[in-house]
């Protein structure tokens, strides 16, 4: 973000300007507003020239050590309650026996990474809220290693701006790096201290609860730290791209 943006951000919440929780109701009105709209929509347009300010004002107000509420087990949603959900009717045909997570782009240290890799990583158990865009939300039980521990381990350039996810269900999905180095953002392998099952996202998705739920992408593949600004399956229809809560 150059200096001319940052100017803009001290503008919007300088003086009689907006605040966050006025900002946060806007944005919703916006996601609520792509909901409804289809590619080639008119909408379109108008709702995508709001994100660079969306983006911008988000990033802003956006704290990298400031934590989503954790929830103590006995307020996790019952695993019987643990929602499915998609862009598609399944999970994507995969070779999950020998699952690998490729990373590349802006690392010292660009390669794969298995499961039984991860695994090696501190393990990080918490209870947050997954917030849809839909309208619903609920509090998993998750599991998993810090993905910033990860991408520290292959050399990340922390100057990078941007991450972008590739998923086996041809999802992909770009986040910005403040929220990728989190402390709360999983590279999740469990759900109720069990391995997450390939419908919820298995063997690895992101779990992240400072974003809302289309973020947390499942089936992961492939990792891309990149200074480009990536788009996203939802965020090129027209959807919030920094889709903070």
């Amino acid at each position: 973000m150059n200096t001319e943006d940052r100017s803009d951000e001290r503008k919007i919440f300088s003086g009689r300007g907006i605040n966050r929780r006025d900002f946060l109701g806007l944005t919703s009105l916006a996601i609520l507003a792509a909901c409804n709209a289809e590619p080639g929509d008119k909408t379109l347009p108008a709702l995508q020239s709001g994100q660079k300010f969306n983006d911008a004002v988000q990033g802003a107000v956006f704290s990298k050590t400031k934590l989503a509420k954790e929830y103590p087990e006995s307020e996790a949603t019952p695993e019987s309650g643990f929602r499915v959900n998609g862009k598609d009717d399944g999970p994507p045909k995969f070779d999950v026996a020998n699952w690998h997570l490729e990373i590349v782009g802006l690392v010292k240290h660009p390669g794969i990474y298995t499961l039984d890799v991860l695994k090696t990583f501190p393990k990080r158990v918490m209870t947050t809220k997954h917030v849809c865009v839909e309208g619903w939300s609920m509090n998993p039980k998750w599991g998993g290693t810090l993905l910033s521990l990860v991408l520290r381990a292959a050399g990340v350039d922390e100057d990078a701006k941007y991450l972008s996810a590739e998923c086996w269900d041809d999802y992909y999905v770009p986040y910005d790096m403040a929220s990728v180095m989190h402390p709360q953002t999983l590279l999740c392998y469990e759900a109720y201290s069990k391995p997450l099952t390939l419908e919820h996202g298995g063997p690895v998705r992101i779990v992240m609860p400072t974003k809302l739920g289309y973020k947390s992408a499942k089936w992961l593949k492939k990792l891309t730290v990149t200074n480009e600004k990536p788009g996203g399956y939802w965020e090129d229809q027209g959807y919030d791209w920094f889709a903070g809560l």
